[in-house]
């Protein structure tokens, strides 16, 4: 194993267990359900789930019944995931070519992924060609610009945000999410601003994260970062962390 690849499974293992984490929340658990409600999603009815990550979506729409298949091009994300639920159907593949046949599924599920897209518009036409007409669509994301977090140095704060939200390919696809979908053709379009108040400590890497990338960024320096850090683990500690995440939830229909 090469010294990159070591790199990379870390880098994949410490986001899988971040994931984890904030899947285990209570508003996490309430916002999956709110999704699998606006697909739609039953017994017998099929949905891909884009950008499954290590699959926790894709089981909990198994139980229900649903003939769910989970898709995401990172191997390790789709290994965690077999390992995980070896029964799921998990595929590596992008969000531009998925592995199913045209107008296959009756629901489109992409979770945090859109941000991450190049060419979103490419990942809706590919949408619109695997689901079914009537058939539903729902993309949940957070705005990178809108991480609101109490800090003693709201300036910094904000060069921090808005550096690390520059490191995205997308960081403001979820408020472009409505837009998207029109111009792609689908129809009934709504969006849904569903807020996540975190006060404890679950969230500290994910803080720490927005810190560092700002860092290597070169938008803040060093001692910057490790103090806002510092700050932010002693607000957890007392009691006092603040961190707001709105998540844009849309969904809509693909035209009869």
């Amino acid at each position: 194993m090469t010294k990159n690849t070591e790199r990379t499974l870390s880098s994949t293992d410490e986001l899988i267990a971040l994931l984890d984490a904030a899947d285990r929340l209570p508003s996490a658990e309430g916002l999956r359900a709110r999704t699998y409600g606006l697909l739609g999603a039953g017994p017998e009815t099929a949905v891909v789930d884009v950008g499954c990550g290590a699959g926790r979506a894709v089981a909990e729409l198994v139980e229900q019944g649903v003939k769910a298949v989970g898709v995401d091009p990172d191997e390790r994300m789709i290994a965690v995931a077999r390992g995980r639920w070896p029964g799921a159907d998990f595929r590596i593949a992008t969000a531009y070519a998925l592995p199913l046949a045209d107008v296959s599924m009756d629901g489109y599920r992409s979770d945090k992924v859109f941000h991450e897209l190049a060419e979103p518009e490419q990942a809706l036409a590919e949408a619109r060609r695997v689901v079914v007409p009537g058939g539903r669509i729902v993309l949940t994301g957070q705005d990178w610009d809108t991480f609101v977090i109490d800090s003693g140095d709201p300036a910094l704060t904000r060069a921090i945000v808005h550096a690390r939200a520059d490191l995205i390919a997308g960081p403001r696809a979820a408020r472009r999410y409505r837009n998207l979908l029109l111009e792609a053709g689908f129809v009934d379009v709504t969006v849904e601003v569903h807020t996540g108040v975190f006060t404890g400590p679950t969230m500290l890497p994910l803080l720490a994260g927005l810190a560092e990338g700002a860092c290597s960024a070169g938008a803040v320096t060093r001692e910057q970062t490790d103090g806002w850090i510092a700050e932010q683990r002693t607000r957890a500690e007392a009691d006092r962390l603040f961190l707001a995440l709105p998540m844009f939830v849309a969904a809509a229909t693909a035209p009869r």
